[in-house]
């Protein structure tokens, strides 16, 4: 089996078409499909559903697609062991979902630039459960996710776990939300949340929905910066970190909502399919980064 035409099927795959994997391998579009082809052949199946925009993989290319990606890992960590430099090379596939997407591409990602220079990181960002079945599936090398507290992540992973994380609950003055509401009055206000697939989003609507009351979300926004530039506004009740909170700019324009029945929170995970290989030392360098930047402020913590 030519090990070419394994990396532009896996290329063909993880892009979605022809043309992204000409442009990552610096190939031809015709010196792509040859190389499919070749591997088609080699292999007796069809791998790719060419019906499908963008192109997907069969069931066998499912299969062909994990092997392969096994594969160019263990050459690539054979490349990384016999170097006489002894660098981490290669490209580090990393998923993180956008409620850790500003702490993680901060320091965690400038530690990993400056302590694996040769390194090539390729960053994804989208929701936990999207994440998680890229990692299982081998199309990431690890993830940064939050799942609700007490869901556990797929056995099949290494599972990093790297603490509790909850939010703080703020509005504008002029929302005139009370001090210390409860869960009924939380619910007479509008929202200003996520899109759609946001695990703390799904964790509040839950709650709401248990006690039989409205969860009202009146504006989706995917950036924490012009949702909390909605919540200085009035637009509604906000969720945001923190971290995020303490080195805000609008900080001093919204309110925190001490809810005392009312603290959602999830769990946020590191994961990544063993064994790490060469990507070992960067995945940890990563997590105790990620750690260090989660960490609660004292101002912000709760007694």
């Amino acid at each position: 089996m030519n090990i070419h035409d394994l990396e532009a099927f896996v290329a063909v795959v993880e892009t979605g078409s022809i043309v992204g994997a000409s442009a990552r391998l610096h190939l031809t579009q015709p010196g792509v499909t040859r190389r499919v082809q070749n591997l088609e052949e080699r292999l007796g199946a069809i791998l790719l559903d060419r019906q499908s925009k963008p192109l997907k993989p069969t069931a066998a290319g499912r299969e062909a697609y994990e092997h392969g990606r096994r594969v160019l890992r263990s050459l690539e960590d054979l490349k990384a062991g016999v170097s006489p430099q002894g660098e981490v090379q290669g490209e580090f596939r990393l998923g993180i979902m956008p409620y850790l997407s500003e702490a993680a591409l901060m320091q965690p990602f400038d530690r990993l630039r400056t302590e694996f220079p040769a390194l090539t990181l390729r960053v994804t960002s989208g929701w936990s459960p999207r994440l998680v079945e890229q990692v299982v599936r081998s199309e990431l090398d690890a993830v940064a996710v939050c799942l609700a507290d007490g869901v556990p992540p797929p056995e099949s992973l290494v599972c990093d776990d790297l603490g509790a994380q909850r939010v703080l609950l703020v509005a504008a003055r002029s929302l005139k939300v009370p001090r210390r509401p409860g869960l009924e009055q939380l619910s007479r206000f509008p929202w200003v949340m996520n899109e759609s697939g946001c695990g703390f989003r799904a964790t509040i609507r839950h709650r709401f929905e248990a006690e039989r009351l409205p969860f009202q979300v009146a504006v989706e926004a995917l950036s924490v910066d012009l949702r909390m530039s909605l919540v200085a506004r009035g637009f509604g009740i906000g969720i945001v970190t923190p971290a995020a909170f303490a080195g805000g700019a609008w900080r001093d324009e919204v309110g925190v909502i001490a809810s005392p029945d009312f603290r959602p929170c999830v769990r946020a995970w590191l994961l990544h399919r063993a064994p790490a290989g060469r990507l070992a030392r960067p995945i940890a360098a990563f997590r105790e980064a990620l750690v260090e930047v989660l960490r609660e402020p004292d101002s912000l913590r709760e007694p």
